[in-house]
């Protein structure tokens, strides 16, 4: 099969991944054998590629927001057969036992795995995912639509959960690509007033498209006070922006698993009345369940541009430079191998 892999990180500029031919994969006794249809480009999949978040896996292969169809399963599995369509997702394992996963908050089990870091992802023409996280997925939409939802809006949606956002109440989005512009459709969808902060005049159009009450630069202020907020932009400097937008009694929910060093930060201005920072991590498979069904509810949709797989590094490149709103896709337009 062709796949990519991050042969050298660094900036994708200098081309980090190389397009190379491996064995497909075999799917271990738990797993699913996935054939990729389409795979949306994720910051973090910039992030692995120039070595912000070094790889855990030599030459992984990048993707963690796949569509595909079960061509093989392991021998215990029961729960999905071939032909199957499924989605593969951030989160890749966990070990089940530990005292967070005992409690629900999987996401923080220390022996967790990711799907494009820890293991090969779906910057290629076949992946594996263990069955138990693998996502059923709705009929009615299409691969390269569901794509982004995988990580992009699971995660927005993790972070709203974290942003303790109240019922109708003032929402400040930084930055506006894939994850964010998903978390204001569902925001709005369930009654929020949505205020975006985006340095690119295309992303503060396609927000106003999509319901926001306003769209302003990403260091302006809001035109009302925030109840609550969230940072998806991967820039430090923009966390006590942020704060002081917040209302009495605001929280601001930092989305990204990547984020360039904050400035010291002023109590009286920026936390004091308060006010909270929340970081978030990963997402349970809960999670994903449930934006899966509150998107399919109130028809939350990405606004996609899609790639060939063999353009994966242009895409990357693209979504570095913001040379395109909501989200890129790779569509897989290689023939299934028999």
């Amino acid at each position: 099969m062709h796949a990519w892999e991050v042969a050298r990180p660094g900036p994708i500029e200098g081309e980090p991944l190389r397009f190379v031919e491996r064995p497909v994969p075999v799917p271990g006794a738990d797993e699913l054998l996935v054939h990729v249809r389409a795979c949306g480009v994720c910051r973090t999949d910039l992030h692995v590629s120039e070595g912000d978040l070094p790889v855990r896996r030599p030459r992984v292969t990048p993707g963690h927001e796949v569509v595909g169809v079960v061509t093989a399963t392991g021998g215990v599995v029961l729960d999905h057969a071939v032909g199957d369509r499924v989605g593969v997702a951030w989160l890749r394992r966990t070990d089940g036992t530990c005292g967070y996963c005992a409690r629900g908050s999987e996401n923080l089990c220390p022996a967790s795995e990711y799907t494009g870091w820890d293991a090969d992802g779906g910057y290629a023409e076949y992946t594996t995912v263990p069955a138990a996280f693998a996502y059923r997925l709705p009929h009615e939409v299409d691969d390269v639509a569901l794509a982004p939802l995988l990580c992009a809006g699971i995660i927005g949606y993790r972070a709203l959960l974290r942003a303790a956002l109240p019922a109708g109440g003032r929402l400040g989005l930084y930055g506006f690509g894939g994850s964010a512009h998903l978390c204001a459709q569902l925001a709005v969808a369930q009654g929020a007033t949505v205020h975006v902060l985006t340095r690119e005049p295309a992303a503060r159009r396609l927000a106003l498209e999509l319901g926001a009450a306003s769209a302003r630069d990403a260091y302006d202020e809001p035109p009302e006070p925030l109840d609550s907020a969230i940072l998806f932009a991967p820039v430090g400097d923009l966390v006590p922006v942020a704060l002081r937008a917040l209302d009495r009694g605001g929280i601001l929910s930092v989305a990204g698993i990547h984020l360039s060093d904050t400035p010291p930060l002023r109590y009286e201005s920026e936390l004091f009345y308060e006010k909270e920072l929340r970081s978030v991590t990963s997402n349970t498979r809960q999670d994903g369940r449930d934006f899966l069904a509150l998107a399919a509810r109130h028809g939350v949709r990405a606004t996609t541009h899609t790639y060939p797989l063999s353009e994966a590094q242009r895409a990357l490149r693209d979504l570095k430079a913001g040379r395109f709103d909501g989200a890129a896709v790779l569509v897989n337009d290689l023939p299934p191998r028999t």
